[in-house]
């Protein structure tokens, strides 16, 4: 069973809406149960939320009553609400506000840009409007949501930022926009919009949402905005270059509107390994080039894994399934996890056998075919689907850790690198001339 308290409050179960509590104030509270999902809530508290501060002497038996009907409404989907503590507490399960606050908790634990917007996506695509929005009115809202909406608002933030960083301000507006008007006092979220809606060239709407913010410091704060704030305004006044898409990440190139990192390691199987920052240090915005399915395609025919005419179809079929795109990238992800401890540690069995698994499954969706040069190469067959470039990075781990250079891969030993490459004299130290800040020892 569902609980959706982040907009207007349903319950649903099987995708279908369940009525439960005939009464508003039998709603809300369950609403404020659900909100402290797994802890009790003394009845003392819910006659003061639920009569906003002005309970009547029969408020604690009014609640009684409330919570038998409910338990009677919701005991037949297995859900219970138990007695304890002076008060009543429903177990944790499956509501909006709690997975919210689980996904907030996992973005700021990542230092990841592509991780964080993912993470953060998904947190802010579960508020559907107001917390409670057909249940309680803002001063109530506030009582029982203002950490909520400050966590949603931090994460708004985080998200606007590494978008920026990564350049995608198109995302900015789209998804963030509405939230910066709704909270024109969040000095921070207001100027990501505003550099995005710059960037959009939008100018205008860039400053309106200026004023608006300025107007709403000075007549609820009494405060002008802030050096940040004001730095984005007079830079937009100007057109200020420094305001312009950020530039390409470091050692990449363009390929198809994606940047993929430079060929450094002089094999595939590397290359799928390599980012723009490595693995040796805490990731820059703009490190990680495996952002998204396309993304993955798109290398794929880059490194003449795929051929040109299947990275393009793959890219549409991609399109009308998200869902298996995003799996197939997930799946993506580990492989090249795995493939690098695999790399640098050749003593775990454990690595080996994990891409062993990647490359038998390839090795069983592949044909061999002839190319226009006359020579012949094994490349994924029309059943792999969405997982023809997996099974591309995964022929080509399979083939480096059958050849004997296999013993000569090295990784960077740069404090902030770790990038893989093949070393077949012995003599290289470092992945590429000033790479990572240092230069190649011969």
């Amino acid at each position: 069973m569902e609980f959706r308290l982040l907009g207007n409050f349903e319950v649903v179960r099987d995708g279908r809406p369940v009525s439960v509590g005939r009464r508003r104030q039998e709603r809300l509270l369950l609403a404020i149960l659900l909100l402290a999902a797994g802890r009790p809530v003394a009845t003392d508290r819910l006659t003061d939320l639920l009569w906003d501060g002005a309970p009547p002497p029969n408020a604690r038996s009014a609640v009684h009553t409330y919570v038998g009907r409910l338990r009677a409404a919701l005991s037949p989907h297995g859900v219970r609400i138990i007695t304890k503590g002076g008060g009543y507490a429903v177990p944790a399960g499956q509501v909006d506000a709690s997975r919210f606050t689980d996904l907030a908790r996992e973005v700021a634990g990542t230092t990841d840009p592509a991780e964080r917007v993912l993470l953060g996506g998904a947190a802010l695509a579960l508020w559907r409007g107001p917390l409670l929005a057909d249940l309680v009115n803002e001063p109530l809202r506030q009582r029982l949501g203002e950490p909520l909406r400050e966590l949603r608002l931090s994460v708004a933030e985080t998200c606007a930022r590494s978008l920026l960083d990564m350049g995608h301000h198109e995302r900015v507006v789209r998804e963030l926009t509405d939230l910066a008007e709704q909270h024109p006092g969040r000095e921070a979220l207001v100027a990501s919009v505003m550099t995005a809606l710059y960037r959009s060239a939008r100018q205008a709407d860039a400053l309106r949402l200026y004023d608006r913010a300025r107007k709403t410091l000075i007549g609820e704060l009494g405060v002008e905005p802030g050096p940040d704030l004001e730095t984005v305004y007079q830079r937009i006044l100007v057109g200020d270059p420094r305001l312009e898409r950020p530039a390409a990440p470091v050692y990449a190139v363009r390929v198809r509107d994606h940047w993929l990192p430079w060929s450094v390691g002089g094999h595939p199987a590397l290359e799928f390994c390599n980012t723009y920052a490595g693995w040796g240090g805490e990731r820059i915005p703009g490190a990680e080039w495996l952002r998204s399915y396309s993304s993955l395609a798109v290398w794929a025919g880059h490194q003449d894994l795929l051929d040109d005419s299947v990275v393009t179809g793959l890219l549409a079929a991609a399109a009308q399934d998200p869902v298996g795109a995003a799996t197939v990238l997930d799946e993506a992800r580990q492989l090249r996890e795995r493939l690098y401890v695999c790399l640098t540690d050749p003593a775990d069995p454990r690595a080996f056998a994990a891409v062993a698994r990647y490359v038998e499954d390839a090795a069983r969706d592949a044909v061999f075919r002839r190319g226009t040069d006359g020579l012949g190469s094994w490349h994924p067959s029309r059943r792999a689907g969405l997982r023809a470039p997996l099974h591309a990075a995964a022929r080509s781990a399979g083939e480096l850790l059958a050849d004997p250079r296999r013993s000569t891969v090295c990784a960077c030993p740069g404090p902030h690198c770790g990038w893989l490459f093949l070393d077949q004299r012995g003599r290289r130290r470092f992945c590429s001339q000033a790479t990572c800040g240092h230069p190649a020892t011969t």
